[in-house]
């Protein structure tokens, strides 16, 4: 086995001082003690560098695991619709784009509207909350930006809202819109409708003072609360007063004696809540498609992200 001399301190006999120890391979270190050589206590060999070694090699691997996430490339944001999946018609994207510079110029408050072809295996939140990041809507200050994204290879679609936003547009919002007026539209496969009719309801909130927009949000949220768990709809009264009111009248005409009389105006129809009104009960009509050209050059105000939002699937 071989030995290495190390000059270790060592007290012995009459001199003291420094002495020559000898330390085996495995460590063992060796010193004269009156005769012969003694193993008194080992000292591993330990290079310095190894544990640094091993632990700068670990730092490596976790960088490498994490390139995937910072490599992401996002699509560039060339206005307030980038229509990556190509979803939309240029007279929609046009009339959308209007209506989104519009509300900018009311309110101070960003909103973009983003398709994309795929979400490059990340989950729709991780892609929303990076992308309004990335592109840095809303104001820096406010923090007021908000991000419809729609990625129809995934059948995916969320609402990623902005810090200074997310007082208004909660996330129990965002899931009333997202499941009331987008995803209806996207099952029957109307994607520019959908989209059209979640940003309108966006926009008409985000044009509101922000003590009504708040007072608003909240009330849209309760009564789809109270729809949700068993109140009778209001539609679902209407028809029954209706029914009972057609069944009253028939046994009235066959028993009753009294005059018949035929109006001359065809039949009379009835529309009851919800039905024939182009909308929700909460939102306003929806988009014509009648606002004129967008804006030119577009960037974002150095905004920030949370995490706030809803997101949904069809």
């Amino acid at each position: 086995m071989p030995s290495y001399n190390i000059p270790l301190p060592f007290k012995g006999g009459a001199r003291g001082g420094l002495r020559s120890r000898r330390l085996d391979a495995s460590g063992a270190a060796l010193r004269h003690d009156g005769g012969g050589l003694a193993t008194l206590a080992t000292h591993p060999l330990t290079p310095p560098l190894k544990g640094r070694g091993v632990l700068f090699f670990l730092l490596l691997a976790l960088l490498f695991l994490a390139v995937p996430a910072f490599a992401q490339t996002f699509p560039p944001l060339t206005g307030r619709v980038v229509d990556a999946a190509k979803l939309l018609s240029p007279e929609q994207e046009a009339g959308l784009t209007a209506k989104l510079e519009q509300l900018e110029k009311q309110s101070g408050r960003q909103m973009v509207v983003a398709t994309v072809p795929s979400l490059e295996d990340q989950p729709i939140e991780d892609y929303g909350y990076r992308l309004g990041r990335a592109w840095g809507i809303g104001d820096k200050k406010a923090n007021d930006g908000l991000l419809l994204l729609i990625a129809p290879n995934e059948r995916k679609v969320r609402i990623e809202v902005g810090y200074g936003l997310e007082p208004i547009v909660t996330d129990a919002l965002s899931s009333v819109i997202i499941q009331r007026q987008i995803l209806p539209r996207f099952r029957d496969g109307d994607m520019a409708g959908g989209i059209a009719a979640g940003a309108d309801a966006l926009v008409e909130l985000l044009q509101l003072p922000p003590d009504q927009a708040e007072a608003r949000a909240q009330k849209i949220v309760a009564d789809d609360r109270k729809q949700q768990e068993g109140g009778v709809p209001v539609a679902l009264i209407f028809w029954i007063v209706v029914l009972l009111f057609i069944v009253g009248s028939s046994i009235a005409s066959r028993f009753g004696g009294g005059r018949r009389y035929r109006g001359g105006s065809g039949p009379i129809v009835l529309w009851g809540p919800g039905w024939g009104g182009g909308g929700d009960d909460h939102w306003g009509g929806g988009s014509g498609g009648g606002w004129g050209g967008g804006g030119g050059g577009f960037s974002g105000g150095g905004g920030s992200f949370g995490g706030g939002g809803s997101s949904g699937s069809w």
